[in-house]
């Protein structure tokens, strides 16, 4: 059991608000992987399975873990080719476990979360399908029109949030971070508008299910989620697809750095291939990317340093802050600084 998430509130609520629920209490149980939102697998009494996304226990940043937002690309995308999870029901009220929440399908599949978790899928094909098919997936994800425009530049409200967010982190030193964040600044004010789409923020095989021929069966995580630059999530994902020998490491240690996956270089021809974009400026995409996550690990870090991930970094969290300077340097050298 886990505290965050109270079985027998959240039993009642359940009863009286999914269609059918069985009686009896349900099973909690905290899925291992992710920094930010919380996941639980729900058994329910008649032994199906569930899976229940809240926000973190605290140090919650305005904008952040806002769990309405993933409910509603959650059900948007339920009807389109993008495979979801299938949403089940949304809590509003802070009453029944202390934060809002919802409740969707359990998907069967394997995350790659990692390096270790990259020698799950069998060395011959799959692991190859996995990179081609998460990136039909991403394309797919990206002819979905949205109906609806977000004035302004997705980049420079990308560029201003982060760089507001991290400033209110633990970090000590954003020397390197504000460098890099003014040369992508100068950039972005240069760019015409992008065509917006929807920009699902953490696209890697690290937030996919995949089943063990390697296809996607599911896209997880959308709390970063917004109307945005398409071609953001393609740097964000190569951004993080390692290969064996790279001088700089990815953003994320991933599965990729396994041998059999496929090369960045097939990734990036492939989605160019099936959404008829132009990836002339990726790697500038790719540069914003290592900034970005750069952000995001020193609010990763500050949730840790202030214990309420429900962990302890046993090195007091030095790994995670040498990743946010690697990241901002990465980036910085990429925009030839």
């Amino acid at each position: 059991m886990d505290d965050a998430v109270a079985p027998g509130p959240l039993a009642e609520w359940l009863r009286a608000t999914v269609p059918g629920w069985p009686p009896g209490p349900v099973g909690v149980e905290r899925i291992a992987g992710g920094h930010s939102n919380l996941t639980y697998r729900i058994t329910d009494g008649a032994g199906r399975r569930w899976a229940l996304r809240r926000p973190p226990t605290g140090m919650v940043l305005a904008t952040a873990h806002d769990m309405s937002r993933e409910w509603r690309f959650l059900t948007a995308l339920a009807p389109t080719p993008v495979p979801v999870a299938s949403p089940a029901a949304y809590c509003a009220d802070r009453a029944v476990i202390g934060a809002e929440f919802y409740l969707m399908g359990f998907v069967d599949g394997d995350v790659l979360g990692d390096e270790a978790a990259g020698h799950r899928l069998g060395p011959g094909g799959p692991r190859h399908t996995a990179g081609l098919d998460a990136v039909d997936v991403l394309a797919a994800l990206h002819a979905v029109d949205p109906d609806l425009r977000r004035p302004g530049s997705y980049l420079q409200r990308q560029l201003r949030r982060w760089h507001r967010q991290v400033h209110e982190s633990a970090v000590p030193d954003l020397t390197t971070v504000d460098a890099a964040h003014e040369r992508l600044l100068r950039w972005a004010q240069a760019q015409p508008p992008a065509e917006s789409r929807i920009a699902h923020g953490d696209f890697r095989l690290g937030n996919l299910a995949v089943g063990a021929d390697g296809r996607v069966r599911a896209v997880f995580d959308w709390e970063l989620a917004t109307l945005g630059d398409p071609l953001a999530d393609l740097g964000w994902l190569i951004a993080s697809w390692g290969r064996p020998g790279d001088p700089v490491p990815p953003t994320i240690p991933g599965p990729s750095l396994v041998d059999g996956y496929a090369e960045p270089a097939e990734l990036v021809a492939r989605y160019a291939e099936r959404s008829g974009r132009d990836v002339a400026d990726l790697d500038f995409y790719v540069a914003f990317a290592r900034w970005r996550c750069a952000c995001i690990g020193a609010g990763v870090y500050s949730r840790y340093a202030a214990g309420v991930m429900g962990g302890v970094e046993p090195d007091g969290g030095a790994a995670r802050l040498r990743s946010v300077q690697e990241q901002a340097a990465a980036a910085l050298a990429a925009l030839g600084g």
